[in-house]
């Protein structure tokens, strides 16, 4: 299948967790979690700085308004993992669909990764999605994410369930992402 001018496509696969890792409790905080509800100009500072690299979007394309209403919301907890003082991960559980947990978006800004902090991102996702009670927690990451995502996601307990095929306009071309973002994924 060729994709015109304009277009990206990725393979999405969906993983689930039924009941808590043990990645839960293999690993404690060394930063602290703050929420980010209410500021959606940190909210989006961090997402680009996470997200770029990734080519991360779906944020990007929503009004202040439509993404305050999902960080504000009382079932989605956004949070930015802080070490020493500045926002270094982002983690974001959305409790909206009823007795499952979706893991939204969990991820390092760019230099730290590999160095133990998607454990601890992760590990903390998990204990906070468990505390409700919910039937599952579920992601979907895709190819345009770190080459090592689904392994990491399976490392820390989840079971891939499902792929689908994504095809979205390049936001470098429609101007939601600058056009340097993903370097790796060239502009068609």
């Amino acid at each position: 299948m060729e994709l015109p001018p304009g277009k990206i496509a990725a393979v999405a696969t969906y993983l689930e967790m039924r009941q808590p890792s043990p990645a839960a409790s293999a690993s404690s905080p060394t930063g602290e979690f703050v929420p980010l509800a209410g500021d959606v100009e940190r909210y989006r500072r961090l997402f680009a700085e996470v997200g770029e690299p990734w080519l991360w979007f779906s944020r990007a394309l929503l009004s202040d308004a439509q993404l305050a209403s999902i960080i504000d919301d009382p079932l989605v907890e956004a949070l930015a993992l802080v070490k020493d003082g500045r926002d270094v991960g982002l983690l974001e559980l959305d409790f909206r669909k009823g007795s499952e947990c979706e893991l939204a978006f969990l991820g390092l800004v760019p230099g730290l990764i590999g160095r133990g902090l998607g454990l601890e991102l992760a590990a903390e996702g998990i204990r906070r999605a468990f505390r409700r009670p919910i039937s599952r927690l579920w992601l979907h990451t895709c190819t345009l994410d770190h080459p090592a995502a689904v392994r990491f996601y399976r490392s820390v307990g989840f079971t891939p369930y499902r792929r689908a095929l994504e095809v979205a306009e390049d936001p470098r071309l429609t101007g939601r992402l600058p056009r340097d973002a993903a370097p790796d994924v060239p502009i068609v």
